[in-house]
């Protein structure tokens, strides 16, 4: 054969052309009326669709990062390829919740999900303390969805609802009549479900209201529940703070729900919530006083750990009670729901564990004819990364927006349906994975200037310790 003969036998890029056409022909792509330059513009211009990335069982955990924005850390879970997850540490969390484990996925398939998840759990706890958890947990469904091309909900078994029930929490202030118009302007916003925080706080500058009040005044804080100095009253659990409401202190509270009543009706479903740090003796008789207002539910009045305190709260008043934004997993839901020391369970899943941790907790509470509502007060992308676990859970009521007067914040991230909340729900993202992103110029603006923008985090890529709980 000669040299000839060799140099005619090799493919000509008129060949090539050919030849991919045709085959692209018989896989129904019509470049019919397409010019190209190259070969590689036609390839390029026939796979912009296709996925650059390898397959996800390459995917592999390079790096854990965070930013700061407001009270909520915000992580990212970097990998070997051009995808990445987003999740929060839940607000006011100490974002070393998170990062503490990176250390412990580094070099892992973040597809592997509940593996990844086993192996951190240990990790969290009630309160803040399951931030780091929940959020790590959250970036992996977000990384998954994104390797899979799917919604964060297909991952959870899929969805009940298209649009997501919001409830809004409202500003407090001292006047009955001033308060109830704030709640009237939400229901005119298109909320159909509101929540209240009224309680001793609201009237214990009237004088006759409460006992033992003088002795926290004096304290640091007063009788403010959200101190935590050791020993004051808002670092004291209910029970022991001794404190009581008296005949004109219900009055005086019940005037707030009344005026509220009066300027929304019956068609919404209200609740209440920071009544205050007392016993469930004095909870008993704000329940019992304003059963006349037929509220959607009480919260948290008193710690979710006193289940047997709960269940009398709840077997003394038609009025439905409410807890569980500060517990870890299903584990801690668990007595709360066997007893059925409560009507309704809330979990944040920032608290719980993550959003398949929540979605058991719901599934879990629905075996035992419990509803479920869901706590949100952090970043956008948590919030709709709830909307998931909202969706794939049946018995979801509602889901607290928290964030309704902080202008800006649903400009944290893209992707968002304009406006976010419309006739009080919000549509279920349909992207993969969380389906938003995060929008950098934005978030550079609202960051905590001592923390930078994902600045590198090597200190926490070796683990220390040894984490095996049994021998």
């Amino acid at each position: 054969m000669s040299l000839e003969q060799d140099d005619s036998s090799t493919p000509t890029e008129a060949d090539n052309r050919r030849d991919f056409l045709k085959k692209a022909s018989l896989g129904g792509l019509s470049l019919g009326v397409m010019n190209f330059d190259s070969l590689e513009e036609e390839v390029e211009y026939t796979t912009q669709k296709v996925s650059r990335h390898s397959a996800p069982s390459d995917l592999e955990i390079t790096d854990l990062r965070y930013v700061q924005v407001g009270n909520t850390p915000i992580i990212r879970i970097d990998t070997n390829q051009d995808v990445y997850g987003l999740g929060d540490v839940r607000d006011a969390a100490d974002p070393r919740y998170a990062l503490m484990l990176k250390s412990r996925i580094l070099g892992r398939d973040p597809t592997n999900v509940e593996a990844l998840f086993k192996r951190i759990k240990q990790f969290g706890n009630h309160g803040r303390q399951g931030g780091g958890v929940a959020a790590v947990e959250t970036a992996l469904w977000d990384l998954a969805g994104k390797a899979y091309g799917v919604p964060l909900y297909q991952m959870l078994g899929g969805k009940y609802r298209d649009e997501i029930r919001i409830y809004a929490d409202t500003p407090t202030v001292e006047d009955p009549q001033e308060f109830a118009r704030r709640m009237q302007s939400r229901a005119e916003e298109g909320f159909t479900a509101l929540k209240m925080d009224v309680g001793i706080d609201e009237v214990d500058h009237i004088s006759g209201t409460t006992v033992n009040r003088e002795f926290w005044m004096e304290r640091d804080g007063g009788l403010g529940g959200w101190n935590d100095t050791p020993g004051s009253y808002g670092d004291t659990e209910h029970p022991f703070t001794r404190v009581q409401v008296t005949q004109q202190g219900l009055e005086e509270i019940a005037k707030f729900v009344e005026a509220t009543r009066e300027a929304i009706g019956y068609q919404l479903p209200l609740g209440i919530d920071h009544l205050g740090h007392f016993g469930y003796n004095e909870a008993t008789k704000i329940a019992e006083r304003l059963e006349e207002y037929t509220l959607a539910f009480l919260e948290d009045l008193v710690p979710w750990f006193y289940t047997e305190q709960w269940k009398r709260i709840t077997e003394s008043t038609t009025t439905p009670t409410m807890t569980g934004e500060d517990i870890y997993l299903l584990d801690g839901f668990k007595e709360l729901i066997d007893q059925r020391a409560v009507d309704i369970v809330h979990p944040d899943p920032l608290s719980a564990g993550g959003m398949l941790p929540t979605k058991r907790i719901g599934d879990y509470a629905q075996e035992n004819g419990i509803a479920m509502a869901l706590h949100h007060a952090a970043s956008p992308v948590s919030f709709m990364a709830t909307m998931h676990a909202a969706a794939a859970t049946e018995n979801f009521f509602a889901l607290e927006h928290h964030s309704v007067d902080d202008d800006g914040w649903e400009d944290l991230v893209t992707g968002l349906e304009k406006p976010l909340v419309e006739d009080g729900s919000v549509t279920v993202p349909e992207k993969p994975g969380i389906g938003v992103e995060l929008n950098e110029e934005v978030v550079r603006e609202r960051m905590a200037d001592d923390v930078g923008y994902f600045e590198p985090t090597p200190e926490w890529d070796e683990s220390q310790s040894w984490d095996r709980q049994w021998s």
